[in-house]
């Protein structure tokens, strides 16, 4: 996947691991970058950094009508980037109801699913096309502390994996993304060695351009991903701790 001239559309697009995925696909030459955000005006600072090259568009996963909008407009999509996730720091069983669950269900799972749904049509119109799914190594290995958000990840990941087999005929590569510690707001509880967001979006763009199917972007999910190979039913005892009240924090 050629990455120069290519036009690409970023879900969560203005803040965190978003933001470093717009400014490393400008620096790679993309044509143009749209920026999915909920609120637009939180994406003017990189509409400004783009020069002509970056829109903003309306955009929250979560509701089908904003979905059928942006593809309306973002006609000429060749990578699409689905980076927009809820994590609601409610376990299962202790949350007051469904709502977080569902929601994070909503936004990590059934968002992407219907971003992949709207937009491959369009990434069907060229030669070459791109989906990159923004997962997690709760997406590898289920963190109880986590509550709804590991098994969203879990789901996203299995839809990367039947996505790529439905687009193969129409040449749009799928590529889903093992994010680790990353340092964001929504990893702010994690204590220990972050990496920083460019080390994740410079990861998917490699990623990308080679059509590889699944990576690990950190050595946090290297890490996550090696426990879990070498001692599963240990390193599911251990993930238990998430429970117990105690910080999280990665190995290094």
């Amino acid at each position: 996947m050629e990455i120069q001239d290519s036009v690409v559309l970023v879900t969560g697009g203005n803040r965190g691991i978003g933001e470093a995925f717009v400014r490393a696909f400008l620096a790679a030459g993309a044509a143009k970058v749209y920026v999915g955000a909920r609120d637009v005006k939180n994406a003017q600072h990189l509409v400004d950094e783009g020069q002509g090259r970056v829109v903003a568009v309306e955009l929250d996963v979560s509701k089908p009508e904003q979905i059928e909008a942006a593809a309306a407009k973002c006609q000429d999509v060749s990578i699409l980037v689905n980076n927009a996730g809820q994590f609601s720091m409610q376990t299962l069983l202790k949350a007051p109801d469904l709502s977080a669950a569902r929601m994070e269900m909503e936004v990590n799972y059934f968002g992407p699913l219907a971003m992949c749904r709207a937009f491959a049509p369009i990434l069907a119109r060229h030669k070459e096309s791109a989906i990159a799914n923004v997962l997690s190594a709760g997406g590898i290995v289920a963190v109880p502390g986590m509550g709804g958000y590991s098994p969203s990840k879990f789901a996203g990941r299995a839809m990367s994996t039947c996505l790529r087999a439905e687009l193969a005929p129409q040449n749009t590569s799928v590529t889903a993304l093992i994010v680790g510690s990353v340092d964001t707001r929504m990893a702010s509880h994690v204590e220990g060695f972050k990496e920083s967001p460019a080390t994740i979006a410079d990861a998917a763009l490699k990623a990308i351009r080679r059509g590889a199917t699944e990576i690990d972007t950190d050595f946090m999910a290297v890490d996550v991903r090696a426990n879990l190979a070498r001692d599963p039913a240990g390193f599911e005892l251990q993930m238990r701790r998430s429970l117990s009240g105690e910080r999280v924090t990665t190995g290094r």
